[in-house]
Parts: structure tokens; C-alpha cells; sequence
């Protein structure tokens, strides 16, 4: 994806971000031991809590907090139940959804196979195109990015993902955005 410049605000991109956990060290190990992050700041809580920083590269950080009385994920409000191409992954107002971490698109596939050497359930890959169910079985030209789905060990849903071509062109843009009025909230 070629660089933008925001003519409001000099940002520049996620800084971090900050997810919750179960064990630290249990995330610490699947992000550094599965995924081959590095650990670059550690940090105790005054209320007993933590706070852990994980460099994923290309400037970009992802953080987890440990808090001694955090509450438990409820899968398909908090968390996903499962991965976009097996199931149903929506998830409440206001949550998280998904981390999607860019990775190279010709190590791809070798990347998919290498989770699934370590032990590591992921979803099947999906091609993402302008049709009208957002995905396409056969892969193609028009495919702008490709993407698979996988589980940290709390259920945080993580996505590998490449773009295959520059966004904001022709046919990119014209929904109308839904609004709180087309809402159909679950039981």
C-alpha cells in the first residue's frame, strides 16, 4: 500500500494496541514462541496488573494487559466464535474483532503451513474480490487481498494478510454506509 498523507493530523498509523489476556505468560509464549514477535517493555501495575509490549515489526507494536480480576471472554460477544470461512465471527459494539497482520504475499502460503507445523488451527484462506459474496473460491486477478484466520490462545482472532494492489481506485468506494437504525441486535 503506498503512504498517505493526512492533511488534518500528522498520524502515523497504530502506535499499539492494547488487548486483554488470561495468562501473560502463556501470550507471551504463543506471541514470541509462535509468532516470532519480540518482547520490548514489561511493566507492573500498581494494582497488581501488568502491561506487556510486543514489537511485531515495521514500527508497529501490539500490547496486552493482565488484570487479576478481568472478566472472561463470552465467545460471539466479546470474542469471535470462530474464523471468517468456517463460521459466524461477529462480534458486540464496541469490541475488537480481529488483529490482521500484514505479511509478505509470496511467503504467504509458506507462512499458513508453518502455523499449521507449530500446531496451530487456521482457517482456510480466503481471496477477497468485488463480488457480491466479498470472496472468490477461484483465485484471480481482481483478488486485492488474501487473507487466513487463526486463534491466539484466549480466542483473540488474528488474521495473515496482503494486499495485492492499491485501494481507493475505481469501484473501491460508493457504499452507503448502515447506520444504528439498520442494526438487528441479537437476542
Amino acid at each position: 500500500m503506498a503512504a498517505w498523507s493526512n492533511p488534518e493530523f500528522a498520524l502515523g498509523g497504530v502506535n499499539h494496541l492494547a488487548l486483554v489476556c488470561s495468562d501473560m505468560k502463556r501470550t507471551v509464549e504463543f506471541y514470541t514462541g509462535v509468532l516470532g514477535m519480540r518482547l520490548v517493555k514489561t511493566i507492573d501495575l500498581p494494582d497488581g496488573g501488568q502491561h506487556f509490549f510486543l514489537d511485531m515489526g515495521g514500527g508497529n507494536l501490539l500490547a496486552f494487559f493482565w488484570f487479576p480480576g478481568a472478566p472472561d471472554p463470552i465467545p460471539g460477544v466479546t470474542t469471535a466464535e470462530t474464523s471468517p470461512g468456517i463460521g459466524d465471527f461477529a462480534t458486540a459494539v464496541g469490541t475488537m474483532n480481529h488483529v490482521a497482520i500484514s505479511v509478505p504475499e509470496e511467503r504467504f502460503l509458506e507462512y499458513r503451513a508453518k502455523l499449521k507445523a507449530k500446531g496451530v488451527k487456521v482457517a482456510p484462506v480466503i481471496d477477497h474480490d468485488d463480488s457480491p459474496q466479498g470472496f472468490t473460491p477461484e483465485f484471480h486477478d481482481e483478488v486485492y487481498i488474501r487473507s487466513f484466520y487463526f486463534q491466539d490462545p484466549d480466542g483473540i482472532l488474528l488474521e495473515f494478510a496482503c494486499w495485492r494492489r492499491e485501494l481507493a481506485r475505481p469501484g473501491d468506494l460508493g457504499r452507503e454506509p448502515k447506520t444504528a437504525a439498520d442494526r438487528v441486535a441479537k437476542a
